[in-house]
C-alpha cells in the first residue's frame, strides 16, 4: 500500500545564506520538516553546491510542504515554479512509475540491506526512465520500516480489516487494492491525519515511526506492530534542463555532494527510526513484536496481491526483475 512521510509543520522558506546576487537559483521543495536532519542534509549540500560553483549556484529549500502535496510539487517542476524536489517514491512515481518497484510491494523485502542491493542494482534504470520524462536523480534511498500504528492492538491481517485505515487522498489505484484486500481505506489529506484520529475517523496508519513521533500520531494510536511492513523509498530530482544549463566543470562536485547527502539521508533515517520507537516508549507507546510464525502469516497474506500489484502498480518487468535480483541476493548471502 502506498506509505507516506506523514510530517508537516510551520510554513517558512529558507534560503541559503552566502549566494551572490547574480547566483541562479534553485528552488528545491521537500516535505521534510524545517530544523529535521533532512532539511539540514539538504542545506548542508546546497552548501557545497554553492562552494563548488564559487557562488554562482544556489538552493533556496522549501520544507514542511509549503510548496503542496508531492503531486503538487510535481506539477510546479513542469512549469518551472520549482527546479528541484526531495520527494517520496508516491511523488517520483508521478513523473514515472519505474520507482514503484522499490516500495510498492508489501513484504517483499526481508531486510534493508536486500533493499539497498535492490536499489543499487535497479539505479541506472531508474535514473534513465526519468531522465526520459526530463529529470534527474540526484540521489534516492530509504528512511527505514513502515509499521502500522493503531488505537487498539493489531496482531493479525483480519484485526486490521476491522479498523479505519488512513488512505492518501487521490490515490485511486491503491485505495482499490486496500479494498480489494478487505481492508477500509479512508482517503484523507496528511494535515488532517492527527484531527482524524483524534474523531476517530480513522483508528489506523501504515508510517515510519520518525514521522509518527514528530505528528504525534503517537498518542491517538499507542500500539505498533513491528512488522516490516515495507521501506519508505524516497530521492531527490531535479529538472533535466536546469541541470544541463550548470556549469560543466561543477556538476561532478554537486553529483558527488548530493550522493553524499543521499547515504547521509538513509543512515540517519534508519539510525533516528531506531530512536523514535525508544522515545514514543517512553511516552506510552505499546510495540507488539512479530513471532516467526506472525511474520509468515502477514507475508502469505500480503502475497496474495501481488498479481494485482504487478502490471497495475508496478510495471510488470520491473516486478519480475526484482523478484530476480531478491533471488539473486538471497543465493549469494547463503
Amino acid at each position: 500500500m502506498k506509505i507516506r512521510l506523514f510530517v508537516l509543520s510551520l510554513l517558512i522558506a529558507v534560503p541559503l545564506t552566502g549566494a551572490t546576487p547574480t547566483a541562479t537559483r534553485i528552488k528545491l521543495a521537500t516535505l521534510a520538516p524545517k530544523g529535521t536532519s533532512l532539511h539540514q542534509i539538504l542545506l548542508a549540500m546546497g552548501e557545497k553546491w554553492r562552494i563548488a560553483s564559487g557562488g554562482s549556484v544556489a538552493l533556496t529549500i522549501y520544507p514542511d510542504g509549503t510548496m503542496g502535496a508531492e503531486a503538487d510539487v510535481v506539477r510546479r517542476m513542469r512549469v518551472d515554479q520549482i527546479q528541484a524536489a526531495m520527494l517520496t517514491a508516491t511523488g517520483l512515481a508521478q513523473i514515472d512509475s519505474s520507482i514503484t518497484a522499490v516500495e510498492d510491494m508489501p513484504m517483499m523485502f526481508r531486510s534493508l540491506d536486500e533493499v539497498a542491493y535492490v536499489r543499487e542494482k535497479m539505479r541506472s534504470t531508474i535514473e534513465r526512465k526519468l531522465r526520459d520524462k526530463g529529470f534527474v536523480l540526484l540521489f534516492w534511498g530509504d528512511t527505514g520500516w513502515v509499521r502500522f500504528f493503531s488505537k487498539t492492538p493489531v496482531l493479525h491481517p483480519a484485526e486490521l480489516k476491522r479498523m479505519k485505515l488512513f488512505a492518501w487522498a487521490g490515490s485511486e489505484d491503491q485505495i482499490e487494492l486496500m479494498k480489494s484486500a478487505g481492508f477500509h481505506p479512508v482517503p484523507l489529506e496528511t494535515a488532517n491525519i492527527y484531527t482524524s484520529l483524534q474523531t476517530n475517523m480513522i483508528n489506523a496508519l501504515p508510517t515510519i515511526p520518525i514521522a509518527a513521533l514528530a505528528g504525534q500520531f503517537y498518542g491517538p494510536c499507542p500500539h505498533m506492530l513491528e512488522l516490516n511492513w515495507g521501506p519508505l523509498v524516497g530521492g531527490t530530482v531535479i529538472k533535466a534542463g536546469v541541470w544541463d544549463a550548470l556549469p560543466e566543470t561543477s556538476r561532478a562536485e554537486f553529483l558527488k555532494a548530493a550522493v553524499e547527502a543521499g547515504e547521509q539521508v538513509t543512515s540517519k533515517s534508519r539510525k533516528e527510526s531506531d530512536e523514535a520507537v525508544e522515545a514514543m516508549k517512553k511516552r506510552g507507546l505499546t510495540v507488539h513484536a512479530v513471532s516467526p510464525e506472525l511474520e509468515e502469516e502477514w507475508r502469505g497474506f500480503a502475497e496474495q496481491f501481488y498479481s494485482k500489484i504487478r502490471g497495475s502498480m508496478v510495471p510488470a518487468d520491473l516486478f519480475d526483475e526484482v523478484q530476480r535480483l531478491l533471488h539473486q541476493r538471497r543465493g549469494l548471502a547463503k
